[in-house]
Formats: structure tokens, sequence, C-alpha cells
């Protein structure tokens, strides 16, 4: 039984043959002679060759191909001819296949019409789930037509729904110089780039990348096209390009790979063509499609044994009787098993199933393909693994369960960097000690010999762990990267954005403004803001030190308040009946009491309870106890804390520093402040929102050019020679400190914050380099690193822990207060004197202003007939008798006593006769 198809397709003058026709012709052939396929029935075929775009001799075509009698039309490609084409066999009810993508219209309800491209929709939701996984946030999209816009609406519709930013670019028409376009994208820093192109253009479009210097590791480019396999990638291989995109073609089933093989081995047998980019005898998608539709109207065949085909004619419109019921043969073809020597296949391009009500294929499988440096990838066939090597199959993507990428590739938008062994990467930094610093030699160095420091050491160990080449460069601009108000960097976060370097190993604090433009791995150093500053000198007690552990004002209250008590228990005193007593207990009737808390006692009695010495004189009653009593719990008080503090004050010199922390800075405007000019203190500074430190910014931007330095070495010279507290990290910090005395930190950190290896956005290096530092860290390696370079000569300790003895710079002042009291005692003594002489001149009228004689009343007590009577006798001494009374030696203190204990007689009588006595009276003393 002889089945006849027919073949519509269109060529361009002094063009190769359509690939469609070549795989109609192989597939005819190929299926024939498989006897097991179809031991009864031979295909046959009719071919017409058309121009592009002409639908009427489509048409004609068509018509004439019905006439003689044809079971299925195939092709032709371009949507103006596929239509006509396809409202004739829809009328005569004749099976129309097409292979190439078409843009459905809205209305298609032709039962007679399937096509086995992969429904366009569902393609699109394929890459924008790639997009989600990937996390890419700005895409941008390039495509060569407006059917590209069509394809690509799912994603073209993601902005709406997802944080996701897409750039939108058409590739110029007519010449195929696409280099001013990508030279927009460079500058414009587009590295995720979405190409929707045929495989041809995309083959020049990859020859043009690589000479624009954008095949590099930053770059990923997806292409749509479903022949990406088809391209020579050798090539780009090794530059470290991130490339992915789609295969249908089902490569891992051994009899797909076997058909793939016979065609590759006729195509290699053709002349060879000119260079396009593209290899040689490879079995497009196309191709593939062409011969899954052969080979599903060639089942349908066989199974429709009694099927007689007709000739129509497209004028009659009368349809063919059996066209519903072998239609519904090939729809179902899968169903009945495309048997191929006793095992199922579902095709070349995999699974195949139609929509009923379009004819669409909507349920395929996609394999997620991305270029790699090693053939890990193994496929049946010599040919066929030598063609796909350079693929890796990293996911599937099935238009029902979605995208399903494989364990070892989860989280990864990349594959071709899974090692950085022998990559050689560039390197920027900063001259800052000690994290990068000139190497001290006496010969000349060259290249990463000539530095030395933490970030060095670092970046040896990463070495080793990774496998990476590095060349060291220092930053151009010497600055770490801050942004302008017009929004452009500087420093090493410039060089990394315009990727001039790869990685940046410096002191490089990790930012969130930072972030945004670049990408950190987990801090190496975790560290905070500080203040620098002058260590402050030792300043002695001083002599009066020992007044120092009570404030001036504590001083100052006790003796109010030692006055404010003797006056209170001299009123009280005076006020209570129980203080006032009969001076002559002998004499119970007499009139005269005394008190012996006058204002001068009570004040004494003050006095020495303070003094903790006390005095002769007791209160007696109640109220005067109370007095007495709160007073000197007050006093122990007061003198338990002055003795307790006294010693600290007394042998600790104090380092008093003018300013303790960053709100003694913001208060104050004689000490100047700054930090480095760009760097991220400066940063922290101007974006904070607390106000101490918004104060604090406004003070360092109304003086910029003197309060920020150029860099750390500049504000420590500042520090060291003038009156000025620079910003800066608390690791710089400890290393200046530790290799100059003179310095100190003050306070504690403004905020944490961590040094994290700086690389540019979506670079395939972080993540290793990230895992890199963790085991540095778990090892140790990072704090003994640290201990190399910071630790230095040390300073002498600070604070003794032995107490030192007392010198007289500790407590003269004592011995300059016992002088003089004792220098104002005498003076008091003299004042004394002076003031009773005036007095006793002033009675007896004496002119003299010093007299020449002392006079006083001295009592006597007689008994006379059992009463007792007081005399008051006059008593005088001259200046004369005054010395000459002082001056009697030792050894007749006795017997002056014993002359003294005379009833009646004073110890003066021998030799005071100034005056002679009076005549005894009797008085009463008041």
């Amino acid at each position: 039984i002889s089945v006849s198809t027919g073949g519509i397709f269109e060529t361009v003058e002094n063009e190769p043959i359509n690939i469609e026709e070549l795989a109609f012709k192989f597939a005819v052939t190929n299926i024939n002679r498989n006897r097991t396929l179809m031991p009864n029935t031979t295909l046959t075929y009719d071919i017409q060759r058309i121009n592009l775009f002409d639908s009427f001799e489509a048409s004609r075509r068509a018509c004439d191909q019905l006439a003689l009698g044809v079971a299925a039309l195939f092709g032709p490609s371009h949507s103006s001819s596929v239509s006509a084409v396809q409202s004739i066999c829809n009328a005569l009810e004749v099976p129309h296949i097409q292979t190439r993508w078409k843009h459905p219209t809205v209305d298609n309800k032709d039962a007679f019409y399937i096509n086995l491209y992969p429904d366009y929709a569902a393609i699109s939701r394929a890459v924008l789930d790639l997009v989600l996984y990937y996390n890419w946030k700005i895409v941008t999209v390039v495509y060569e037509d407006s059917t590209g816009l069509i394809r690509l609406q799912e994603l073209i519709k993601a902005p709406s729904r997802y944080n996701i930013k897409i750039k939108i670019r058409q590739l110029p028409s007519g010449n195929k110089d696409a280099r001013p376009l990508l030279k927009e994208m460079k500058k414009g820093k587009e590295f995720y780039v979405i190409f929707d192109c045929s495989h041809e253009t995309a083959a020049e479009i990859l020859k043009q990348i690589l000479s624009m210097g954008m095949m590099t590791e930053y770059y990923h480019y997806f292409f749509t096209t479903l022949d990406l396999f088809a391209l020579d990638l050798e090539p780009y291989r090794y530059s470290g390009v991130n490339m992915t995109g789609f295969r249908l073609l089902n490569v891992e089933n051994p009899q797909v790979s076997s058909v793939i093989e016979k065609w590759s081995m006729e195509r290699l047998q053709a002349p060879p063509k000119p260079e396009t980019g593209l290899l040689d005898g490879m079995m497009t998608t196309e191709a593939a499609l062409m011969y899954d539709a052969v080979y599903m109207v060639a089942v349908a065949s066989q199974r429709a044994s009694q099927m007689t085909v007709s000739s129509l004619q497209c004028h009659r419109h009368k349809p063919w009787r059996f066209g519903p019921r072998f239609m519904n043969l090939i729809k179902e073809a899968r169903k009945s098993g495309f048997v191929f020597t006793q095992a199922r296949w579902d095709g070349l391009t995999g699974r195949i199933t139609f929509n009923k009500t379009d004819g669409l294929r909507k349920d395929f499988d996609l394999d997620i393909i991305s270029l790699k440096e090693e053939g890990t990838e193994k496929a049946a066939g010599e040919v066929s693994n030598h063609l796909y090597k350079v693929w890796k199959k990293i996911g599937v993507w099935n238009s029902y369960s979605g995208l399903n990428m494989t364990d070892s590739n989860k989280g990864q938008s990349t594959n071709v960097t899974d090692s950085l062994a022998n990559r050689t990467l560039i390197v920027t930094t900063i001259l800052e000690d000690p994290y990068v610093m000139y190497k001290k030699s006496d010969k000349p160095l060259y290249g990463n010999d000539r530095f030395e420091g933490y970030c060095l050491d670092l970046l040896k160990e990463l070495s080793n762990i990774l496998g990476f080449i590095y060349e060291v460069k220092l930053v151009s601009d010497g600055k770490y990267g801050a942004q302008n108000d017009k929004g452009e960097w500087n420093g090493m976060v410039k060089e990394l954005i315009d990727h001039k370097a790869d990685l940046a190993v410096a002191p490089l604090t990790i930012t969130y403004v930072r972030e945004k433009v670049i990408d950190f791995s987990k801090p190496f150093m975790t560290l905070g803001i500080s203040i620098l500053y002058r260590k402050p000198n030792g300043t002695n007690p001083g002599v009066f030190s020992f007044l120092n552990p009570l404030s001036p004002d504590i001083w100052m209250y006790v003796l109010l308040a030692c006055l404010g008590v003797s006056c209170v228990l001299f009123v009280i005193a005076r006020f209570t009946p129980y203080e006032w007593y009969n001076p002559h207990p002998c004499n119970p009737d007499s009139d005269v009491v005394e008190n012996n808390f006058t204002l001068l006692n009570s004040f004494w009695f003050g006095v020495g309870a303070l003094m903790q010495q006390g005095s002769e004189l007791m209160p007696k009653a109640l109220s005067t106890r109370i007095v007495g009593g709160i007073w000197w719990f007050f006093t122990l008080i007061i003198i338990s804390s002055y003795t307790a503090n006294l010693a600290a004050f007394l042998t600790v010199e104090r380092m008093e520093s003018p300013i303790d922390s960053a709100d003694d800075l913001a208060k104050q405007t004689k000490i100047e402040y700054g930090a480095v000019r760009d760097g991220s203190t400066m940063t922290f500074f101007k974006k904070s929102k607390i106000s101490t430190y918004e104060k604090m910014w406004a003070f360092m931007s109304s003086r910029q050019q003197t309060a920020l330095v150029k860099n750390n070495d500049e504000g420590i010279q500042r520090v060291l020679t003038t009156d000025y507290a620079l910003l800066m990290e608390s690791t710089s910090i400890e290393y200046v400190t530790q290799r100059n005395c003179n310095l100190t930190q003050i306070g504690g950190l403004i905020d944490s914050k961590g040094y994290g290896v700086g690389t540019p956005i979506g670079s395939p290096y972080r993540d290793k380099i990230t895992i890199a530092i963790l085991q540095l860290q778990e090892e140790g390696k990072l704090h003994m690193m640290k201990e190399k370079w910071w630790r230095g000569n040390g300073c002498p300790e600070e604070d003794s822990k032995e107490a030192s003895a007392l010198g007289v710079e500790n407590i003269g002042g004592i011995f300059i207060v016992l002088a003089a009291g004792l220098v104002l005692s005498v003076f008091v003594a003299i004042g004394e004197f002076i003031y009773k002489s005036r007095k006793n001149s002033d009675i007896e009228q004496v002119s003299h202003p010093f007299p020449a004689c002392l006079c006083f009343w001295e009592a006597e007590v007689c008994g006379c007939g059992g009463q007792e009577e007081v005399y008051l006798l006059k008593r005088c001494l001259s200046f004369n008798a005054i010395m000459e009374e002082l001056g009697i030696s030792l050894k007749h203190q006795k017997k002056l006593k014993k002359r003294s204990r005379t009833k009646g007689k004073s110890s003066f009588t021998s030799i005071l006769t100034c005056h002679q006595r009076r005549t005894l009276r009797k008085e009463t003393i008041a």
C-alpha cells in the first residue's frame, strides 16, 4: 500500500535547499527502510517549492497536490503562506501539519491543523521561570523582529507582578552589525541579556560579543532559540561567559541518538559551508520536528489499513471522507505507541500531545542546557557525544510541572566557574597599614611581591584553597568608594562596577549603599567606628589633694552645717532649763546659775565632734543630746566617706581627657574632629538619622577642608600635632595604638560592621570566596593573621598593680594647714593680749597704748563663822614679771607650786607689786 504525502517548502535564490525539505526526504527514506514499523505500507511524497511570502503560489501548489491525492500536507513555513494552505486543507478536511512557530489567531479552531512546534506561551513561561530562578532584577530583552515580542509576552508582563526591570532593545534590521547596540549595553552595564533570534543570527551576535570584550564571566546570555546547541561554541568555551538555552531534542535516548547520527553522517558528506559559526551536520530542532511529523503520519497510515486517498478539487469543496478519521489517528499516534525495535519511543523531540481545540503542542519537556568547560554530559553515539560535549544539562522545564533544576546546580546561576583553578583575577586594593603595605627590601620588587600585609596573606590563603592566580593593583584614585550627589561612584567600588577588577581585597566596609551596586562576601573581620585621640598626660594630685575626696560644694555644706548646728545647739541650750546649773552647789539658795553652751562653746562642741576628738562639754538636756547625737551621726558618715575615698585620690594619677565619647565631641567645638574623605565612616555620619551623629556630620561638612582627611596617615599626623580627633575603624585604631603610645582610643564603638571581599554584582566568585573565608575562620587562620600583623612592641602598663608610697606632693598640704594653724594661733594670742590690755587701760584711763602691767581681779574665798565670804583682790602683772615668770627654770616649778598652795595667797604675790592690794570686800558673782 502506497500513501502519498505532499510538501510545500520555500526557497531563496542562490541558497542551499531548505532544511525542512531535507528533513522531509530523510524521514520518508528512513521510515520506509524500517519494515518493522511499516511492513505493508510505503510512503511517497510530492514536493513543491515556492518563493517566500507568496501565498497565491502556495495556494495553487496546494491545490495541485490535493488533486494528485495526498493524505497530508507539510509546510510551508511563513505565516502568510501557512494561512492560505491551512484554509484549503480545513475546507477539504485534509490534515495540515506545521513544524515552525506560527502566531495563532484568536479564533483558530481549524480541526485539521496541528503544529509540532511548542506553544509560544509555554516557552515564554519557561523563560520567566528561569529569570525568577536566577533572581535577575534587571533584564535586557533583545529581539530580532516583532514576533519576538509576541513570543515573550509572559516575560514582558513580569514587571507588573514581580520586582523585575526589563529593558527592551531591537537588533538592527538589514545589516547584521550589532556592535553599536552591544556598546550601549556594555556602557549601561547590562549583564543579563535574553536574545530572541534565530540560531544563525545568534552565531553572528556571539562573534561580535567576543570582539566587544563582553564574553566574560560577569555576563549571562540566554537564547530562546531551540537550536542553540547547533552553534559552534568552542571559541567561547573557556571565556568564562555564562550561556544558557533550551533544547527540545531528547539526545539521551539511544534511538534518538541513532537517528541523529545517521542524519549527521549524511550531512557531513555535503560540501563544507563557509564560516558561519554553526556546526556542520548538526540536526536542528526544525529538522527533528519534521522527522517526528512524518513519523506520526506513517504510524497513522499503518493503522488505517483500509484508508484510500482520493483526488480532491479545490473548486468543488468536496472533502475527503477519510479525513476526520485519519486526523484522529495522527493525534492519537502517541497513544498507540511509536514502536521502534519493540520499545516505546516518544519521538526525537520527546513527548508529543496536541490540544484538541487549536492543534497546538501543549505538553512537552525542555532541557535547560548551559555552556561548560569540561564534557561531562554523556550522549549515546560517538558523533552526538562530539557534537554535544560543550553543553551540560542543568535542569528540565515541563509545561505542567514547571522548572526542575538538578540538585548539583541548584541555586547557582552559572556552571562555568565551578572551579577557579588557574584563573587569573585582577585584585584592586588600597595602601592601608597593616592591611596592604609596601614591602621593605634592598632589592627592587615587582608584581605582587611589592606588597605585604594582612590582605596579602588573606589573598594567599584564598588562592591556596580555590586555586586561582591573582594580580594585585592599587586603586587609581586612592579611595575606598563613595557615591557623590550625582549618583556616581569612585574608588575601588567604581573599579568593580566597571569590571576593571574581579576582587577588592582591602579594609572595605560592607554597607547598604555599596551592597546595591557590588556584591560582598561574608565579613572576614568585624569592627566598629571609634575615636582616635592623643593620650592625656598624667596629672599629680597636688599638695591640697586631701580636699579632692569631697567636692567644694560638700566642703561648704559641711562648714555651713557645723555653724548651723552650733547655733541651734546654743539656742536650745539657752531655752531648755536643764542646761542651766548652780555654780555653787554648797549654796542651794543661790540665785546665780550658769550655762556651759555659750555661742563659742557650742561651735567648739561641733568642731570637736566633726574632728572626732570630742570636748569637755557634754549636753545634759534630752533636746541638746538629740542635737548632739544627730550631729555625731552626720559626722560619722561624712568622715567615713571621706576616709574611704581619700586613698584613691592621693595615690592615683588621674588621666583626665577632655572627651570621653562621641557625645562629648558633639557638644563642643574646640576640638576639631573628622574622618577619611569618601570612606565608609564619612558615609555613616552622612546617612545617619541619629541626632548626635547628624550634629557631628553638620560640623564636619561645614569644615570639609580641615575636618576631612585624605587617608588615615594624614589623620593620625593631625591627631599627634594638633587638637584633632579622628573617627576611624576600631581595628585600625588598635593597630595604631599598639605602635604609638601617645595615641589612645576614646570611648566604645559607635556602630558595628564588617570588612568583606568585594566583587562585581552577580559575580560567580562571591559564594566560593565566602565558603573559603568561613573555612579560614573555622581553622583559626584569620585570628592568627590578625595577631601576626596587629601585635606591636606594646606600651607600658598605665596602672601599677602595687600602691605607691605617699610623698610630699600627695599630702604636703596637711603640713601647710598645720603650719598655718600654728601661725594663726600665735597671732590670735597676740590679738587677745592687745585686746585685753586696751580694755584695762580704758578702765584705768591709762594713756599708754601698751600698758606696763596687766591687772585683773582674783577671787578668794574665806570661811567666817560657818559662812563663806568671797573677796576680790586686784592683781597686776607687768611685762617684766611676765617674761621673768616664763623664764623660770623647770627645777623651781615644784617650789612655786608649793608656795602657791598658801591659803589666801596668790602664786604671783611676791613678784606683783605694781599696785597696792585693795581692801577686802564681799561681792556676789553675777
